[in-house]
């Protein structure tokens, strides 16, 4: 395990940076223009419901964390994300190997 993080460390330092960037533009950029999700824009025009409080399957809805501030569950959340994909390919190649 050692050796691959040593053999991709590039990558894993584009990683990491990224995920520190992201609350940049997820947050305090998607705040300043009021950006909003394309689909939530849609289901607005067509006069649907705000379901999300109810049916709200998540814990870390619109990438936060209940307890931390927007910027920082924004990049928790992304560090979850990456570990959870990193750990699924990890188990596939063993599996194929």
């Amino acid at each position: 395990m050692r050796e691959y993080f040593s053999k991709h460390r590039k990558a894993f330092l584009t990683i990491a940076v990224l995920i520190i960037l992201s609350p940049i533009f997820g947050v305090f950029l998607a705040n300043l223009v009021g950006y909003h999700e394309p689909l939530d824009l849609a289901a607005e025009t067509l006069g649907l419901n705000e379901t999300t409080e109810e049916i709200n399957w998540t814990p870390f809805l619109d990438y936060t964390v209940p307890g931390l501030p927007d910027w920082l569950g924004y990049m928790v959340s992304g560090v979850i994300g990456v570990a959870v994909v990193l750990g699924l390919a990890f188990l596939i190649v063993k599996v194929l190997r």
